[in-house]
């Protein structure tokens, strides 16, 4: 018998993945000034551990006012990159792992609270609060400060934005770039008619609200050519009249004739009057949808927690690779028992090779 296909390696563009596992991006709301701190050295450290193929830096803004929280990470000056630049050489020390950044910008969702305080919008003028800015002057939530209508200056100096920030990445051996499309940030709003409703090129139809998110994609290619560049999108606004499927797979085919490397495909965050049935693998069958349609690489994310259910996924073919983010939250060592139960290898710091069960010890490689 083979084994299983969650552990089997496969390429993103050139990168070399030791397996399917893929731990997405996700917001720690701990930088200062847009700088990481001792905290992501600590968290991304200790997930570089994980066993997992590869590990995504958090939606890094790339300007100050595209951050979601003033405590974003950001990739927009010296200063942000410095401090990005010690976090990684600390990672690098106890890891290969390859390591991606998502950029991204949150538009009509930037200024509001961490989580912990609340998450509400707040106003320009008062504390951790600004402008913010949009495709169009249409708040995220009814009754809030309205964001500012970009004009095409405005999105010249946003392409600038995402350029820049891609060559910085570079510069600091990131290994791959995600263009945060999704969740009802800036990206996803050109994409959407709910929150698109400009009348100039950019605006209207599919093609127009397609021509932002192109651009951007083509600037950070050009920007980062050695390493792999790919998008994450909601598969859907679930909300009648949104952005949907088609539309999303309208977008994949573009981006492959673009040179998308893979697509990851989630969902929601555009809407308030989303109607989302959660449940286990509830996004699976939109990113089914994508890779029936196209031959770029998909990534399934959603309420993956279980071993045999990650394995269904990949081996079924619904999708290339799966992305873990709470799940790995909860458990930074679910590849490694996930590794134990489908009876796979992964590789471990020698240092943890003694923590293993005397029965799973082959399991666990140490470093080449």
């Amino acid at each position: 018998m083979s084994g299983p296909k969650l552990f089997e390696p496969k390429q993103i563009g050139t990168l070399p993945l030791a397996n399917r596992i893929i731990i997405a991006p996700m917001c720690q709301y701990s930088a200062i000034d847009g700088c990481m701190t001792d905290w992501h050295l600590i968290h991304l450290g200790n997930l570089a551990l994980s066993g997992a193929g590869i590990l995504t830096i958090e939606a890094t803004a790339v300007t100050s006012e595209g951050r979601i929280t003033a405590h974003d990470v950001g990739l927009w000056d010296d200063t942000t990159e410095a401090a990005m630049a010690r976090a990684l050489k600390g990672i690098r020390t106890a890891s290969d792992i390859p390591v991606a950044i998502q950029l991204g910008h949150a538009g009509r969702k930037a200024s509001v609270a961490v989580p912990w305080k609340g998450g509400k919008h707040i106003p320009p003028g008062a504390p951790e609060g600004w402008q913010t800015e949009a495709p169009s002057a249409i708040p995220f939530t009814e009754g809030t400060n309205p964001p500012h209508a970009l004009d095409k200056a405005d999105l010249a100096s946003l392409r600038n934005a995402y350029g820049t920030a891609a060559k910085r990445a570079a510069r600091l051996g990131i290994n791959a770039i995600q263009l945060h499309a999704a969740h009802g940030y800036l990206i996803h709003q050109f994409l959407s008619p709910l929150s698109n409703q400009r009348t100039d090129d950019y605006g209207g139809s599919l093609e127009n609200r397609l021509r932002f998110p192109l651009e951007v994609f083509d600037t950070i290619r050009e920007a980062f050519p050695e390493g792999p560049v790919t998008i994450r999108i909601s598969g859907t606004d679930w909300v009648p009249g949104g952005w949907d499927i088609d539309q999303s797979i309208a977008l994949a085919k573009a981006l492959e004739t673009r040179g998308c490397d893979a697509i990851h495909v989630s969902s929601g965050g555009l809407s308030p009057q989303q109607q989302i049935p959660v449940g286990p693998s509830y996004q699976v069958p939109l990113a089914r949808a994508v890779k029936a349609e196209t031959d770029i690489p998909v990534i399934a994310v959603g309420l993956i927690t279980g071993f045999e259910q990650a394995e269904a996924i990949v081996s079924t073919g619904d999708a290339d690779f799966i992305a873990l983010a709470r799940t790995i939250l909860y458990d930074p060592r679910w590849p490694w028992h996930a590794a134990a139960h489908l009876g796979a290898q992964i590789k471990a710091p020698n240092q943890y090779l003694r923590c293993q069960p005397h029965t799973l010890k082959e399991l666990f490689l140490p470093p080449n």
